[in-house]
């Protein structure tokens, strides 16, 4: 359709594109030069590392023997990795290499890795540097002539730096919205996650690919059609207007929460994949990593965090591709992968029951899940300013019918790329091994086993996790930035804040910002749970009563501020109880979820079978009917957490109606709620009155 490719402004350059281009060649130049003698570098001490290797653990001994299959060979080129090495040595002296010796071997990351690592960081802080100095240098120079011919300059001036800073002067484009959006949604918790649950669960989870595309109109027709139309900076300035400043401050502090929780796991999952190819601690690059991202977020603003989106999404989805293709090439092509998916359980129709205790069920998704990915999709601070930068409505759908395609695209490729796992580990489970330590590892375990004989390749897709976090890492920044200086600062201050102060007040916030979320690394450390279903348990506590909110604010007029703040307190003490007694749970062995069967019969590496649970061991599952009710409540699903604090916020908000009252219909500004409610409510309300910039920048729209 012509629509999708008219905001890309084809043939016509931009200034970052040009600075992007001059940067990438200047590095990729100086990688092609260094290629022929890093490779023959590898290749000598390659050779030699391996033969000590193979030499220190010549006397390890095997109880047992195992026949290789194709799923732990390594392809063989001119050039032998370490890896590729130990295999030649094995055959030749029959001996195994310990679980040990191999996780070290795997731990392969070149020069030409670590360049095509450090050009990414480079190429994101050109960015930040441009957007943060040379373009503002030249705004200024434009702004100071234009004060010389009048008063022009001063009124364009007026609130520049805050919306330059927080939405891109609304002026940004639909195609690297569209690609930041989807970098920003799919962080690097998606990447490895997703892939993890397809390989320890099933494809049950895969059905999410239906709720997203349902999840994606129902925020387009419901939700952002509101905030559109206000052109507000924070989404929870909504709340003042419909309700009072007291819930505007509710709505802020659940959404502060809420990504303070989320951005330390969004940090702690690319570390684990960097730790896995590199052996480098998570808390050595997780602080080094982070002070770039901190640097282009704090100089750039939205521009350069929209604009590294970009890049970053490229290298991104370049990265995942490569590995799904070469992965499938090297098992024999797309049909084993599908049978040996068959074969061990993974494939699986969906799971149609009632019972909400079902960890991953067709319920689960079209409830539970529909409901989350609404909320992200439609009221979440973090879209709903990317959708704020673009000029007027018309760009605004044509980013969101782009964003949920290719969302639904990206996430089809990280499901494939579970099935991939498993085919490639349907015999030898490194889990059971312990090749892999954590189960968010995987993914890039199999990177470095099958893409070691490509220089360069490892470093790819540790880029591009690290580029799908830092992307969430730089929006969740800029959007909090944004919700502190419009909701907790601006509020409290008693005269009007100068540029100069607006501009130190955003950048300290996002410094600040981005040193908690990698302080709070070591706390998710020690949570100990698969990062996917963590992050979507811990976020629930303030999700829940946001999506509570919002729902009492658009489609629920009859209630007050008094009701609602009731409501989103009971929702959110209810909550915090919920994941905190389930992740308990979950720690303690109280909860356990049923996964896929794995198999250790193919290893041709050695380690402690003491340590295997024998075949026909079975999970003590604690019986339904034994459960308090309390058990009941925090055993279902985590895929109803989000709907469930929603629901008890709305009917508590309702019951508490019949002790605060209700609104009337004239209360209420019609213009503040859901189109789908507005031909249902008979309101003589004056229009919501817009402050002076909101209404220009409103009539410029339109």
């Amino acid at each position: 359709m012509s629509t999708t490719a008219e905001p890309v402004a084809l043939g016509v350059s931009s200034p970052v594109a040009d600075v992007v281009a001059k940067t990438t060649t200047t590095v990729a130049n100086a990688i092609a030069k260094t290629v022929a003698v890093i490779s023959s570098t590898v290749s000598t001490s390659s050779t030699t590392g391996t033969t000590s290797t193979a030499t220190a653990t010549a006397t390890s001994t095997s109880p047992t023997s195992a026949t290789p299959t194709t799923s732990t060979t390594f392809a063989y080129t001119p050039t032998p990795t370490p890896i590729q090495s130990a295999s030649a040595s094995l055959e030749d002296g029959g001996e195994k290499l310990s679980v040990k010796d191999l996780g070290q071997a795997l731990q392969h990351f070149g020069i030409v890795d670590y360049l095509v690592f450090i050009a990414m960081l480079a190429v994101c802080a050109v960015i930040g540097f441009y957007f943060g100095f040379i373009e503002k240098k030249q705004k200024k120079q434009k702004l100071a002539g234009k004060d010389g011919g009048g008063g022009a300059g001063i009124e364009e001036r007026r609130g520049s730096e805050a919306l330059d800073y927080l939405v891109g002067g609304r002026q940004m484009k639909v195609f690297p919205v569209a690609l930041s959006l989807v970098a920003s949604f799919v962080s690097g918790i998606s990447l490895l996650g997703t892939s993890t649950e397809i390989y320890v669960y099933g494809t049950q989870y895969a059905f999410i690919l239906v709720t997203l595309a349902i999840s994606g109109a129902i925020s387009w027709y419901i939700f952002l059609p509101v905030f559109c139309n206000l052109q507000l900076t924070s989404t929870y300035e909504y709340f003042e207007m419909r309700f009072n400043k007291s819930v505007r401050l509710l709505g802020s502090a659940f959404f502060t929460g809420v990504n303070l929780i989320w951005l330390p796991i969004v940090i702690y999952v690319p570390a684990l994949a960097f730790n896995q190819v590199t052996g480098i601690n998570i808390h050595v690059i997780t602080p080094i990593v982070c002070l770039v991202c901190i640097f282009y977020t704090a100089a750039g603003g939205l521009k350069a965090v929209v604009w590294t989106d970009v890049i970053q999404t490229v290298i991104m989805v370049g990265a995942i591709f490569f590995v799904i293709i070469k992965g499938t090439v090297d098992l024999g092509g797309l049909g084993v992968v599908i049978q040996r998916n068959f074969d061990s359980g993974r494939m699986e129709w969906p799971e149609l029951t009632l019972d909400p205790k079902v960890r991953m069920s067709m319920l689960a998704m079209m409830v539970g899940n529909i409901a989350q990915s609404s909320y992200n999709l439609g009221c979440n601070q973090i879209i709903t300013q990317r959708y704020l930068s673009l000029p007027g409505l018309k760009q605004m759908a044509q980013c969101s019918f782009l964003f949920i395609s290719g969302l639904v695209v990206l996430m089809a490729i990280c499901l494939y790329n579970g099935l991939l796992l498993s085919a490639t580990y349907y015999d030898c489970d490194p889990l059971t091994t312990k090749l892999a330590v954590a189960k968010d590892q995987l993914v890039p375990l199999l990177v470095v086993q099958s893409m070691s004989s490509f220089p360069g390749v490892p470093g790819m897709f540790v880029a591009g996790v690290f580029s799908a976090a830092l992307s969430s890492l730089s929006t969740g920044m800029n959007s909090l930035s944004a919700v502190f200086l419009e909701d907790y600062i601006r509020p409290l201050t008693r005269k009007p804040l100068t540029e100069h102060q607006t501009a130190v007040i955003m950048r300290v916030c996002t410094v600040l910002i981005g040193v908690m979320s990698v302080a709070l690394v070591f706390v998710v450390e020690q949570m100990g749970s698969h990062v996917m279903q963590l992050s979507m348990t811990v976020g629930s506590v303030a999700q829940g009563p946001l999506l509570g909110l919002f729902v009492m604010g658009l489609l629920c007029p009859s209630i007050n501020s008094k009701s609602a703040i009731v409501g989103s307190l009971c929702s959110f003490f209810f909550m915090g109880w919920l994941c905190l007694s389930a992740q308990l749970a979950i720690n303690s062995g109280e909860m356990q979820f049923e996964s896929k069967p794995v198999s250790v019969e193919g290893c041709d590496y050695e380690f402690d079978r003491d340590l295997l649970t024998p075949a026909n061991a079975t999970i003590p599952m604690t019986e339904a009917g034994s459960l308090s009710f309390a058990q009941q409540l925090y055993h279902i699903s985590f895929m109803f957490y989000s709907v469930m604090g929603a629901a008890v916020g709305v009917i508590t908000a309702h019951l508490a109606g019949f002790v605060f009252g209700r609104n009337t219909a004239d209360d209420v500004d019609i213009e503040l709620l859901s189109p789908c409610i507005r031909r249902f409510q008979k309101s003589s309300y004056a229009s919501v009155k817009l402050d002076e910039n909101t209404l220009k920048s409103f009539n410029a729209k339109t």
